[in-house]
């Protein structure tokens, strides 16, 4: 299969995504742009759901679909329009082959290493007028601040049954698990006293905490799963017992069913803590108390060899005669939310590098196979 891309727009492409600043809840001007670029290439079908009242952005999810004609199934291909920060006023710095971003900033390859490789692709098919299996572009947005855009994104537009995130580091490397997540918040109260005078008629918020910590296992549980207090604030000053602390975390499982029993166990070291808690004679001292919520952050995600997800991919790559591989993950992403909408995902690596560090990069070759990839993938 001959495939002709234009190398060099497609690296002008992306230079041009990256410097359009699109960080969280900030996408619309990225998405306007798409919204341009696809009007022109005909797309058959566009709409912008009303994600944006719930998720606070200045724009909502993006569909287009190109219907093809070849008589194949559809399939959608994802990416998602926001950057971490800090991600305004990019600027591109193309070394060669190599581009980084000329300042403080990211590059912005995260997603936007997805983003250009689509849109070569359609401008390949339109050029060529290549029959190709109708294609279903999907853009989301809030996908860096827990995956909002997709838990809000309205699935009864799309047709096809399954498709492929185009959001990992590496190249030629297909993502077919990742774990399900619990994010946590717990707000220890205790009750605030001098420090010099009457330490004795307070209850240190940040002492309870300790000692429930010291009962919990974090870090790496066990080989599905994992565990992290992140986020830890409270106190007012030196000299005053603190009576409020917070703190944040998650756990990680390939198991729901180890997520459940590990989130009960992290529940459990905070109320067995508080409830063996010595209580003061003071009057003023009272029992120290716990608030602990527990928000599902994304199901797990796991896709089977037999899969059609996974057999088109592998098809692909073996039509272009490259060695994939084929592995399970640590981190979740929208395709945990599509799968979890029974829309079978796979993650597909785009070459991006060091993301959401101002060290990124990203070499134009590997957009290039990531676009005769999908141009593959496309025509079969």
């Amino acid at each position: 299969m001959e495939i002709k891309l234009n190398r060099e727009r497609l690296a002008e492409e992306f230079v041009r995504l990256c410097e359009i600043s699109s960080p969280p809840r900030e996408e619309k001007p990225v998405a306007d742009y798409l919204k341009q670029v696809f009007a022109e290439l005909g797309a058959d079908y566009a709409y912008e759901d009303d994600s944006a009242l719930k998720t606070g952005s200045e724009s909502g999810n993006l569909i287009f679909r190109f219907e093809g004609g070849n008589g194949s199934a559809p399939i959608f291909f994802a990416c998602h329009m926001d950057t971490v920060q800090p991600g305004h006023g990019v600027q591109v710095e193309r070394d060669g082959d190599v581009f980084t971003s000329r300042g403080e900033t990211i590059l912005g390859s995260d997603d936007k290493s997805g983003i250009a490789p689509l849109i070569e692709l359609i401008r390949v098919l339109r050029e060529n007028g290549t029959g190709h299996r109708p294609l279903e572009l999907v853009f989301t947005t809030c996908e860096e601040i827990g995956l909002q855009g997709a838990k809000a994104l309205d699935y009864q537009k799309l047709q096809a049954e399954y498709g492929y995130a185009l959001d990992s580091t590496g190249i030629d490397k297909v993502i077919i698990g990742a774990p399900a997540a619990n994010r946590i918040r717990v707000d220890v109260h205790g009750t605030a006293a001098h420090a010099g005078i009457n330490p004795e008629g307070g209850v240190s918020a940040f002492l309870v905490a300790a000692q429930a910590i010291t009962r919990i296992k974090l870090g790496r549980l066990d080989e599905e799963s994992t565990a992290n207090i992140g986020v830890i604030k409270g106190g007012v000053a030196t000299n005053i017992v603190p009576a409020q602390l917070m703190l944040k975390g998650e756990i990680r499982s390939h198991s729901t069913e180890k997520l459940v029993a590990y989130t009960d166990e992290f529940k459990q070291a905070f109320l067995e803590t508080i409830a063996r808690w010595p209580v003061s004679d003071d009057p003023a001292c009272k029992p120290p108390t716990v608030d602990l919520k527990v928000v599902p952050e994304y199901p797990v995600m796991r896709l089977h060899e037999s899969d059609t997800v996974v057999e088109t991919i592998r098809q692909a790559g073996n039509v272009l005669g490259r060695e994939q591989s084929f592995i399970v993950a640590g981190g979740g992403s929208d395709a945990n939310i599509f799968n979890g909408y029974g829309l079978p995902t796979a993650i597909v690596s785009t070459g991006m590098t060091d993301v959401h560090t101002t060290d990124e990069s990203i070499n134009i070759n590997d957009m290039v196979k990531l676009t005769e990839m999908l141009y593959t993938i496309a025509c079969m």
